[in-house]
């Protein structure tokens, strides 16, 4: 009797233990596929990781938990992805994208279009483009790609005359004609709204004007024309283009959702680009 009494309750021992073992292997399995699922997209805040927000609902019915990691300084997006601290980054245009490959040897890829910002030129001293005097100083983002957008910006409002084919890649040196013998001040693109104090006129990114509650249609003395080419991209490493999760969230970012929420949240200052 004590012989079977033993037996049995060492198998019911090691039912238990299998049980209890796979139900430890199920909770492992568990949270390695929710690890798996996690999709971590580097972003600046506005409007970047306010379009993430609206379609991570969307993406998480599709079994992605997407993970939006804010960045203060865009300078810092593209390192972070070729790093692998991040799967994607949604904050620059094309012409950014390829310089920054060019200069660091990478190969970062461009997978969908999603939005165009007009850049604004903004001044808290002058209400009309027309009135900036001689000798103004103007602060424009110190980054090649911008700066050159942002020249080109200042020559469609008729301030200065650049070289011709100077492009996005102009500089200072690129300037022919300029009338006003403005003084051009470069400085860290974030740091432009804040520069209204001291300058005359600054001609910031909409994504930091955004930030710092200015409203390029309202508030701008002059925007870049809407038919601008300079689209917002996600981008991600080579070879990840084809994943199933980058898919899933290049569809979410060109949804009908993101272009009504655009339309409705920002009123002409960010534009559909699909």
């Amino acid at each position: 009797m004590g012989k079977k009494f033993f037996v049995l309750l060492l198998s019911l021992s090691l039912l238990v233990a299998g049980i209890a073992g796979c139900g430890s292997q199920d909770k492992a399995q568990k949270e390695a596929e929710k690890k798996a699922n996690k999709l971590v997209v580097g972003a600046t805040a506005k409007p970047h990781a306010e379009i993430l927000e609206v379609i991570k609902p969307e993406l998480a019915k599709e079994g992605i938990d997407l993970e939006i990691k804010e960045f203060t300084d865009y300078v810092l997006l593209n390192p972070a992805l070729v790093e692998g601290e991040i799967d994607a980054n949604f904050f620059q245009h094309r012409p950014y994208l390829d310089d920054f490959n060019a200069k660091n040897k990478a190969d970062l890829r461009e997978v969908v279009k999603v939005h165009t910002e007009p850049m604004g030129v903004y001044s808290n001293k002058y209400k009309n483009i027309d009135n900036i005097p001689e000798g103004a100083k103007i602060g424009i983002p110190n980054d090649a790609t911008n700066g050159g957008r942002a020249l080109m910006v200042l020559e469609r409002a008729g301030l200065i005359k650049l070289r011709e084919g100077a492009g996005v890649t102009a500089t200072e040196k690129d300037i022919v004609e300029n009338p006003r013998h403005i003084k051009i001040v470069m400085m860290d693109a974030p740091m432009l709204p804040r520069a209204l104090e001291d300058l005359d006129v600054c001609v910031i990114n909409s994504n930091y004007a955004l930030e710092a509650n200015l409203n390029p249609v309202k508030d701008s003395i002059f925007m870049e024309p809407k038919d601008s080419p300079f689209a917002n991209i996600l981008v991600v490493r080579p070879g990840d283009e084809k994943r199933e999760d980058i898919q899933k969230l290049a569809k979410a970012l060109q949804s009908p959702t993101v272009k009504k929420f655009l339309e409705e949240k920002y009123n002409g200052s960010c534009v559909p680009a699909f």
